[in-house]
């Protein structure tokens, strides 16, 4: 099957008529109008090098935020206070951060400047979100997305400590069950957050559950940290 390759609008194929390994579309912009209308569809860019990919695998990795598994060792982590988590204080430092490690099992970072130039603009237009995990002030782990409604799309997540980042997650999951979203989505499998508690479902499901969870009235705009939670709790 050829590749749909994208015009000047971002009108995207059916995401069912993307290839076996995920690929469904070449071409087209990486602005603001461009992804919040991929992302709205369970679509994302993923790329190297221009052209841009973008892509809806099938299966899809979410995590239903109240569903965060949270081990013993980890809530110790988390009770003793060892990090600071912080929300949309250091997005673009966060992007930075996990361009200097490489993702999905590739020797490279797909995380390129075109990439942090998108995405900073969805984070300044409200839609793009980073929950930190800071340590003697310096930022340590973190991890970022972009929120529609009712869900997350996780992007990358990094740390320069031992559970940094989980505890960056565990606090993304708490952001979201206080604001009203419902899923988050982690795209494609990975041992270490089946470990945290996601799962696998088919990209029809997952459809089906986007289209509801889109059109929720939950608006963009900047997270605020939410005083006195701590986070976590064992299991």
């Amino acid at each position: 099957m050829a590749l749909f390759r994208m015009g000047q609008r971002p009108e995207f194929p059916p995401p069912e008529l993307a290839e076996p390994e995920g690929v469904l579309a070449v071409g087209g912009r990486l602005d603001v109008p461009w992804l919040l209308a991929a992302y709205r569809q369970g679509i994302f860019p993923w790329y190297d090098r221009p052209p841009i990919l973008w892509w809806s695998p099938d299966p899809r990795l979410v995590l239903v935020p109240e569903e965060i598994h949270v081990s013993r060792r980890l809530a110790r982590t988390i009770r003793s206070g060892r990090f600071e988590t912080r929300v949309d204080t250091a997005f673009r430092e966060v992007m930075r951060q996990c361009a200097s490690i490489p993702r999905r099992h590739e020797s490279g970072t797909w995380i390129n400047a075109e990439i942090i130039r998108a995405y900073g603009a969805l984070h300044d237009a409200g839609h793009a979100h980073a929950v930190e995990s800071w340590r003697d002030g310096r930022l340590v782990g973190g991890i970022y997305g972009v929120q529609i409604g009712g869900a997350f799309f996780g992007e990358s997540m990094f740390a320069r400590e031992s559970d940094a980042s989980k505890v960056a997650l565990v606090a993304l999951a708490q952001e979201c069950q206080a604001r009203g979203i419902r899923l988050i989505d982690c795209q494609v499998t990975s041992e270490h957050m089946l470990r945290m508690g996601a799962r696998e479902i088919r990209r029809r499901e997952f459809l089906e559950r986007l289209r509801e969870l889109v059109s929720l009235p939950i608006g963009p705009g900047r997270w605020e940290a939410r005083a006195g939670r701590p986070i976590g709790g064992g299991r």
